[in-house]
């Protein structure tokens, strides 16, 4: 396929705003999601959970449940083969089959409140809950480590004896899994060189993706030895991948069925219910599905991490950032895997800096081994840095949008990690930032602020797989690998019905499981419309070729002589003939199917903004927001509404991040807001309208110029917020989340 970029002038649907292909069965319940799967003799499967942070497993009997009237099968970590300690890429982040094996079920140790240490499937919901506290386990309680800082230092309470920091030769057991480290230019000379230097320190808890659908996966075992998983999933051949290797049994007798994904944002890529319901369908020979309940989902399932962020930058008068610096501490819960690499390449991703130094650190505690959240480590990152760069604007007396726009990153830029800049615009969107009426209306009252801050993304490219089928109707059947998320479908099949020049309406696109087509990455990293697209793309220029030899036969002329456009082909070739694409396809009976096959090594990552007013109440400290723009750069929006719609979803969850949500522990490390009532999440009275603004500055590596927009528009909002805060009160938080109380405890410690 050519890469250039598809001419413009071509386009029916991409740029257009039609409904989307999954509207009606989402709006009025005819989709099917995880907990709909039901089946002849279904089982149903409950997990027991620990109830302590930290403790030997001793022994765990099973006798009393098993004999249970109504119980039909129990399994624990014994009922799993050892698994390899092999590590593969999962999105953003890394998993180790071993460590994937003990948090799906415990096999020496539990090592958060919540850890899975057992499994039952019963004939109802309510005998397999009464079995469950039937099971007996013994145990032996640890001490918790809780605090990222402490655990970094401790040598007594450690998760994991064996393990050593990454890339250290020390011998001594640790909970740091990885440090990370860049450096470039000379840190020490720009900062003698500043004339102003900030220093700050900043905490952040762990938040969960709340996504409303629970986990849920039914497992059944044919008689042929095959098994088939429905699974609520972001990628169908990750899941049968982890499945295969934790149950070591082959791929090719694994298929595994995505349902529709009532929300996911990275927290839905590791396996948690699928080996337990696979294990106990094998064991009963029936079919067995497993879905959490609120609580097991916020205990057992991951969320982002919790983090301890030092940051140091330096600046001379003239407003040049001469030097910056970073401690990135990441929780990465009970197991190695938090998303301090991506962090790290966020932290100062949108400026030039000539000398820098990043250490990242990839620590253990005793809570869920977190999972990716929506840009994973990048809030935290610019909660961080984006506080310090105002500090540092307000210091030198210079407006904020005119320093960051002094100091931005273009393409070409070389980073603090090492890698240079594509295509990016970050002093774009300053510059719409700068021009816009919010930015630039008066502030209203007494306690309000204004902030503003920026993000960058990195993005991801990755392999997915599309096929199209010609029908005889002259409308085609799309077939993606790809699970849908968030209207994927629609997005990918408006790239090829411009491609293939015919109505979106004229093309049927659905997501199929992994025995239908070739291997597709999880949907993941802002990858699916670009990349994807870019596969449905190339399936779509296959099927043109195809149709042209076709054509060319029929007619009796060479294939260089058809010409396709505008639905028509023709040829300058003989007589003056033309035939439409309905009417060749009438003629070959669906006999022509194009394939795309894609691995996306070349892509761009986006920049985005947010401009955010706020009110303060220094009587209750209660936060409101009052008005908020976003900015983002699309390079191509390929259905506008949906990415407005990523956008303002990412803000609402970045509000979240900023003022309500976070994981409670109290010292035993039991959470104690397992549930959505006092684990809070902002609702419809807590935002305001939110202004999507779409900058396209294409990519030229696509197709259409798309890139990822899905996880961006998160990274922003909660340091927009802390400087609006700032703003409005004089006093500067350095905790999330910003809950009246901690305003109230910053207002006092400022006034004594």
């Amino acid at each position: 396929m050519n890469n250039s970029m598809v001419s413009m002038d071509k386009h029916r649907s991409v740029g257009t705003r039609p409904e989307r292909i999954d509207a009606k069965e989402k709006v009025t319940g005819s989709a099917l999601f995880g907990t709909d799967i039901m089946m002849p003799g279904m089982l149903h499967g409950r997990i027991l959970r620990s109830p302590h942070a930290h403790a030997r497993i001793i022994s765990i009997n099973t006798a009393n449940a098993e004999s249970m009237s109504g119980v039909f099968a129990v399994v624990t970590a014994n009922d799993l083969p050892e698994a390899d300690d092999m590590k593969e890429k999962l999105g953003e982040s890394t998993i180790n089959y071993k460590f994937l094996r003990d948090n799906n079920l415990a096999s020496d140790k539990v090592l958060y409140v919540g850890h899975a240490v057992a499994a039952l499937a019963a004939e109802t919901p309510d005998i397999a809950e009464n079995a469950l506290e039937l099971i007996e386990v013994e145990y032996e309680i640890l001490d918790p480590v809780l605090d990222v800082r402490e655990s970094m230092s401790t040598e007594l309470k450690i998760l994991h004896e064996q393990l050593r920091t990454l890339g250290s030769t020390n011998d001594k057991s640790t909970n740091v899994a990885q440090h990370i480290h860049h450096v470039k230019g000379d840190p020490s000379l720009g900062f003698d060189e500043a004339d102003v230097i900030i220093e700050r320190e900043f905490i952040t808890a762990p938040v969960h993706q709340s996504y409303l659908e629970p986990h849920a996966a039914t497992a059944t075992w044919g008689k042929d030895g095959n098994l088939t998983i429905y699974a609520s999933t972001q990628g169908a051949f990750v899941t049968r991948r982890q499945v295969s290797q934790l149950l070591q049994y082959p791929m090719s007798k694994i298929k595994v069925i995505p349902t529709e994904v009532g929300g996911a944002f990275g927290g839905k890529n590791p396996t948690y219910v699928e080996v337990p319901a696979s294990l106990l369908s094998y064991k009963t020979a029936k079919p067995v599905r497993v879905v959490m309940s609120r609580e097991e989902v916020i205990l057992g399932t991951g969320p982002g991490s919790g983090t301890s962020i030092k940051v140091k930058m330096g600046a001379k008068k003239s407003g040049k950032i001469t030097a910056a610096q970073a401690e990135l501490c990441y929780e990465a819960g009970a197991y190695p895997g938090s998303p301090v690499d991506p962090g790290s390449m966020a932290i100062f991703a949108a400026y030039d800096i000539p000398n820098g130094q990043i250490d990242g650190y990839d620590v253990l505690v005793n809570k869920p081994r977190v999972a990716a959240y929506r840009a994973p480590g990048a809030p935290q990152a610019a909660f961080a840095c984006e506080q310090v760069i105002d500090e540092l604007a307000s210091s030198i007396a210079m407006d904020g949008i005119e320093f960051r726009m002094m100091n931005a990153a273009s393409e070409g830029t070389e980073r603090i990690n090492g890698k240079l800049h594509k295509s990016i615009a970050i002093k774009e969107i300053l510059g719409i930032i700068d021009d816009h009426p919010h930015y630039n209306e008066p502030i209203q009252g007494p306690y309000q602020g204004r902030g503003v801050a920026i993000g960058f993304w990195d993005n991801w490219g990755a392999r997915s797989s599309v096929d199209i089928n010609v029908n005889s109707d002259g409308t085609v059947n799309l077939i993606s690998g790809s699970v849908d998320l968030t209207g994927s479908r629609t997005t990918v099949a408006m790239q090829a019905a411009d491609v293939l020049e015919i109505p979106l309406e004229k093309v049927k696109s659905s997501m199929v499981d992994t025995d239908s087509i070739s291997y597709a990455d999880t949907s993941a990293g802002s990858r699916t419309t670009m990349a994807t697209g870019k596969a449905a793309v190339e399936a779509a220029y296959d099927v043109i070729g195809k149709l042209k030899l076709e054509i060319a036969s029929l007619w009796n002329v060479s294939i260089d002589s058809i010409r396709y456009a505008n639905g028509v082909f023709s040829s300058n070739k003989g007589k003056d003939t033309n035939m439409t694409f309905q009417e060749l396809a009438g003629k070959l009976s669906g006999q022509v199917t194009g394939h795309g096959n894609v691995n996306v090594e070349d892509w761009a990552g986006a920049g985005g903004g947010t401009i955010v007013d706020v009110e303060v109440d220094p009587d209750t400290g209660q936060i409101k927001i009052l008005k908020c723009t976003v900015i983002q750069n699309a390079g191509k929006a390929i259905h506008p509404g949906q990415v407005e719609g990523q956008m303002q979803g990412g803000v609402v969850q970045g509000i979240g991040w900023a003022l309500y949500e976070g994981y409670e522990y109290d010292k035993n490390g039991k959470v104690l807001n397992a549930n959505l009532l006092d684990y809070k999440l902002p609702t419809a009275l807590d935002v305001p309208n939110i202004d999507a603004v779409i900058i396209e500055k294409p990519f030229p590596s696509n197709p259409y110029g798309a890139r990822g927009v899905g996880e961006t528009p998160i990274i922003s909002p909660a340091p927009a917020i802390a400087n609006a805060v700032q703003k409005a009160l004089g006093v500067r938080l350095h905790r999330l989340p910003m809950t009246p109380s901690r305003i109230l405890e910053e207002i006092g410690i400022t006034s004594e």
